[in-house]
């Protein structure tokens, strides 16, 4: 393992380490850290608080994980990060510990890219095949949900859920949910359709995304209530594929507390 880590590295006596794990020069790993297998950290890293870090992760120069939470009620109580596998966490990111006031967990899943100055605040819960460009800026308490993708520059509110498979343009300014499968942009931002071709891309028939835009139109396009929409949306669907598509959609819906993001 020695010969993997630098030797200008500092590596707490109490950290978890792997036996491949690479630790690049002058980069710090606290007592309560804990790497798995395959997993590069590159210099000038500072990894600390308590938090689990699973395989094949690859952190580039200067990031900072597992610092304290930014949030004045937090005092000093040992709430974690974790981390999945086969992340890619570019140069200066930052990332937050969760709080007691939330599930006390903040989270990044698996295979995501998370580019230059991101910063993801205390108890967000990132999920797999996440996409976030240079410097967005998540405050706390946020919500992602698979394959999402967040442009350059754009900044999510705090509590506010992002759907899975929806993609928000660069330097958007998100103030409330936005549903799964939705694209848009605009300070604040502003749904302009679904994201048709990233579902082709990942596999879903003809079927399954005709049933998402008819959610979509529904949503959007009909000047319904939120409640009536979802009554309508539940007779979508020709496929167990295409109601199960829908059902994202539904079922994210139902969930919502702060209100969706409108025209």
């Amino acid at each position: 393992m020695m010969s993997r880590i630098h030797h200008t590295a500092i590596v707490a006596p109490g950290a978890v380490i792997a036996d491949d794990v690479e630790i690049g020069a002058y980069s710090l790993i606290g007592e309560h850290v804990s790497i798995g297998a395959g997993t590069i950290i590159g210099p000038h890293c500072v990894i600390d608080g308590h938090t689990t870090i699973g395989k094949n992760n690859h952190f580039y120069r200067f990031c900072s994980i597992g610092g304290m939470p930014q949030d004045k009620k937090y005092a000093g109580e040992p709430t974690r990060l974790e981390i999945g596998d086969g992340n890619m966490v570019r140069e200066y990111v930052t990332i937050n510990t969760g709080t007691i006031q939330d599930v006390g967990v903040t989270r990044l899943g698996n295979d995501n890219w998370i580019m230059a100055y991101v910063h993801i605040a205390h108890d967000c819960q990132i999920g797999n095949q996440v996409i976030i460009a240079n410097s967005v800026q998540l405050a706390g308490h946020i919500h992602i949900g698979d394959w999402a993708v967040l442009g350059g520059l754009s900044a999510v509110h705090q509590y506010v859920r992002i759907g899975a498979h929806a993609m928000v343009g660069g330097t958007s300014s998100v103030r409330q949910d936005i549903p799964p499968y939705v694209i848009g942009a605009g300070d604040p931002f502003r749904p302009s359709g679904i994201n048709a071709e990233g579902l082709k891309r990942r596999g879903f028939d003809e079927q399954s995304i005709k049933a998402v835009k008819d959610a979509y139109r529904l949503l959007y396009r009909r000047q319904l209530t939120v409640d009536d929409a979802l009554t309508q949306m539940k007779s979508l669907g020709e496929t167990q594929q295409s109601q199960t598509a829908v059902a994202v959609m539904t079922d994210f819906l139902m969930q919502s507390t702060r209100g969706i993001v409108r025209p």
